[in-house]
């Protein structure tokens, strides 16, 4: 490969990473694909192609392209983009087979701190790998693989909140005391092994200078070091690339050299000493700098300035709180300014000779040295040079602040300029002279490295305080708290996914208003209290929810569920509207819409809309159950039990999947099959008592009403409210002749239900099997008034009042 294609490689890489981080996708794949028909071979090139269709959703591409390199655990970058192909292709195994192979590459990595606004990781490390891995081995079914992977995960980095999520999906047992601690990595150890967090300040833009008046100006077009994206790569002699490490500015805090082998993504200011100045851009600290003219070109030393005024090295005190771009230009070549012109101490401006631009002596470019063309060269002007230059410009800027501040000055009078820039030095006060010296002082040592092309940035950083940098134990105490208040939402969401929906609530309420009236939590807490049948409290949550996140998606279609349980058909209408103007192709949107034409009970419309979330989201297990359920509305009970059986097998822990099963096969009479499905939701979800009378129902048609009658108790001890269990319950206990256990829950039933036909009906029978005719007649007559469609059974129980008949009817 000859040089040329090297560096347009690695212009290209940058280009790439510039428009991914900027998402700019098309225009990312598009360069990528220019890499690659440049570099064919090259992995970093398939890897790139791959990641850009990957961000595209296009993944079939993303697929076909990482796979030379990605299948057979080659490259990192390859394999990891592979994965996630085969992760919404559906192609599991592949994925995890991929990951393994490249385990070489990736087991033991920690990125921890090398991810900011200014560097970036496009190569995984081993949680991030777990973390895929594990989303793929559940896809596939295994849960315990799955598992494993999602604990090795979040023991490498807690904050990975996808691990603890997918732990509770899968149903693992967690001990969350002994989770979310700090990693050995998290505090006293970064990239290069100092426990020194990486401080960010943001750059104000650069003022640019007009192209054409640059000296070097046709020097920078079409050369390597003029490319704005030049990150100050190397390009290594089999093309590829290698990006500046991770910990650049860390390293030069603390005065230790960057390693040049890891993988970053190159910043437009540049992260490393050896960054040009991107088209010749100047970062001037005031609007008093705005107005000075440039200093004076490039020259090279006289014997009697080297006498006079000794080059000495600058103050190590200073190195440690410096930008690396402007540390790199301090100690390197000064480029001429805008009009090559100078201005003396005095004042007066001095016409540079244009010969030092071509005069031989002159170092080289840069971009030569940093492609190994030319040798590297001290800088040609003396520092004294530079600070009497600025000092002079300082003096200036602070006699103008005094007077316009206010502060002591000498009368204009007393000092005389004209046009040649002498000066008739009148007495001062001591006072004046003695702060003027002070400024002067500090001005010196600070212009000895304010040169053209340092950005705000770094010169905010030489005349600042620099930002305090926090030692080990102020790092741990603020990830210990972080880490505290991740536990604290742990608590919540493994309680609701163990459903402990009383533990979940009071977690979730206890938290400090600022993280409660946040969408997630309230959201959590909005299905808490749907899980707990609590619909009111939960309808509050979700209305909260909007009122903060108008616009958002997730969680919708357990909203519409809870408007459909109560019945509030314009309040679902609405959400239907809001939700399709915001995202018409989201599957929460057509499962409100399927809950809306539910309510109005047209089930074949809402069949379709609950198809519809299927096809745009096959793992959207909830439209599958809710499409089941509508299917069992319109007795096509083979049709419900296909969703179900999709529903669970998308999902294996979705009880409400499981629940259906068991539903479909009672109605077609398959009683045995109904009860196995029916405990294997219950035992996912214990403590749902709906399903608990559910087998109850199950097991008192098969006959087995002491088994019944103890789900039935038990159902009333999860939800002490629950009418339909107290109804069942009386029913079993009145069929087993406890007509005096019975009659305690009838009378709480009245109470609950005034209103209510059959619970005035069963009292008429217990009161009669309690020999209390005259008090049964009365209830059956208050059923017959509330219930007047049920006349023939009640006339036929009142008939039957003065017989003795032991058998209770099953039909009641």
């Amino acid at each position: 490969m000859s040089p040329t294609t090297g560096i347009a490689a690695s212009q290209l890489h940058q280009l790439i990473y510039y428009h991914l981080d900027n998402n700019m996708l098309d225009a990312a794949n598009f360069l990528a694909g220019r890499l690659h028909a440049l570099e064919p071979r090259n992995p970093d090139s398939s890897h790139l192609l791959a990641l850009t269709y990957l961000r595209l959703r296009r993944f079939k591409a993303a697929y076909d392209f990482s796979q030379k390199f990605g299948a057979s655990g080659r490259h990192l970058g390859c394999a990891y983009t592979f994965a996630q192909a085969c992760l919404e292709l559906g192609r599991h195994t592949e994925g995890c087979a991929a990951l393994e192979k490249a385990k070489g590459f990736w087991a033991g990595k920690m990125n921890w701190k090398k991810h900011s606004e200014t560097s970036r990781r496009h190569v995984p490390d081993a949680p991030a790998v777990y973390t895929l891995m594990a989303k793929l081995w559940q896809g596939h079914g295994d849960l315990r693989k799955a598992a494993d992977c999602y604990v090795e995960a979040h023991k490498a980095n807690p904050f990975i909140w996808d691990a603890f999520e997918g732990l509770c999906r899968v149903g693992a047992d967690l001990n969350l005391p002994n989770m979310f601690k700090a990693p050995v990595e998290a505090v006293g150890v970064s990239a290069g092994g100092i426990g020194v967090p990486e401080i960010y300040m943001d750059e104000v833009t650069s003022m640019p200078q007009p192209l054409a008046s640059q000296s070097d100006f046709n020097q920078q077009i079409l050369t390597p070091s003029a490319d704005p994206f030049e990150g100050g790569r190397s390009v290594s002699a089999a093309g590829q690339f290698v990006l500046p490490g991770p910990a650049a500015k860390i390293a030069l805090l603390n005065g230790l050299r960057p390693h040049s082998s890891d993988w970053d993504t190159p910043t437009a200011k540049g992260g490393s000493g050896e960054d040009d100045v991107a088209m010749g851009g100047v970062g001037l600290e005031s609007e008093d700098m705005m107005n000075e003219p440039p200093a004076a070109p490039n020259r090279r030393f006289r014997p009697d300035q080297q006498s006079e005024f000794p080059n000495k090295p600058r103050q190590p005190a200073l190195r440690g709180h410096m930008h690396s771009s402007s540390e790199a230009i301090a100690e390197d070549t000064l480029r001429p300014g805008i009009g090559g012109h100078k201005r003396t101490i005095s004042g007066q401006t001095s016409q540079a000779s244009s010969a030092a631009a071509s005069d031989p002596s002159v170092p080289p470019r840069r971009s030569n040295r940093l492609f190994g063309q030319g040798t590297t060269t001290k800088p040609t002007r003396s520092t004294a040079d530079t600070v009497s230059s600025l000092a002079g410009k300082v003096d200036r800027t602070m006699r103008a602040a005094k007077a316009a501040t206010g502060a002591k000055v000498r009368p204009a009078s007393t000092v005389g300029r004209v046009v040649s820039g002498n000066r008739k030095i009148m007495p001062t006060d001591p006072a004046d002279k003695e702060r003027e010296k002070r400024t002067t002082s500090r001005a010196t040592e600070r212009s000895a490295l304010m040169v053209p092309g340092v950005t705000a940035a770094a010169t905010q950083k030489l005349h600042a305080h620099p930002p305090p940098v926090p030692d080990v134990q102020v790092e741990q105490q603020a990830m210990a708290a972080l880490l505290d208040n991740f536990r604290h939402l742990a608590v919540g969401s493994y309680a609701t996914a163990r459903f402990d929906l009383p533990k979940a609530i009071q977690t979730f309420r206890s938290l400090p208003s600022a993280q409660r009236e946040t969408p997630w939590v309230l959201a959590q807490l909005g299905k808490a209290y749907y899980e707990a049948a609590e619909y009111r409290s939960a309808e509050d949550c979700f209305a909260r929810m909007l009122r903060i996140q108008p616009t958002r998606i997730q969680d919708m279609e357990v909203y519409s569920t809870v408007l459909w349980h109560l019945k509030k058909e314009s309040a679902l209408a609405f959400l239907c509207h809001t939700l399709r103007d915001q995202d018409y192709h989201a599957p929460q949107t057509w499962c409100a819409v399927g809950n809306a034409f539910s309510l109005a009970r047209e089930h074949d419309q809402a069949i379709s809309a609950f198809k519809r979330a299927t096809q745009l989201d096959e793992s959207f297990a909830y439209a599958w159950t809710l499409m089941g359920h509508e299917y069992i509305a319109n007795e096509e009970f083979d049709a419900a039990l296909t969703s179900f059986r999709r529903s669970v097998a998308v999902d294996r822990r979705c009880y409400g999947g499981w629940y259906g099963l068991g539903k479909s096969y009672e109605r077609m009479g398959k009683l045995e099959e109904a009860e196995r499905h029916y405990r294997i939701a219950a035992t996912i979800n214990p403590s749902n008592a709906t399903l608990l009378v559910c087998i109850g129902v199950v097991l008192e048609r098969l006959h087995n009403r002491k088994a019944a009658l103890a789900n039935y108790t038990k159902a009333l001890e999860i939800t002490p409210t629950s009418a339909l269990a107290r109804f069942k319950k009386a029913r079993v206990l009145m069929h087993m002749r406890y007509f005096q256990d019975a009659m305690m829950d009838l009378e709480v039933l009245r109470e609950q239900a005034p209103d209510e036909a059959n619970v005035w009906f069963l009292l008429g029978k217990c009161h009669k099997g309690l020999g209390e005719k005259s008090e049964a007649l009365r209830a059956l007559a208050t059923a017959l008034n509330l219930d007047p469609k049920a006349a023939p059974f009640i006339k036929e129980a009142m008939e039957a009042l003065d017989d003795d008949d032991d058998e209770e009817s099953e039909e009641d």
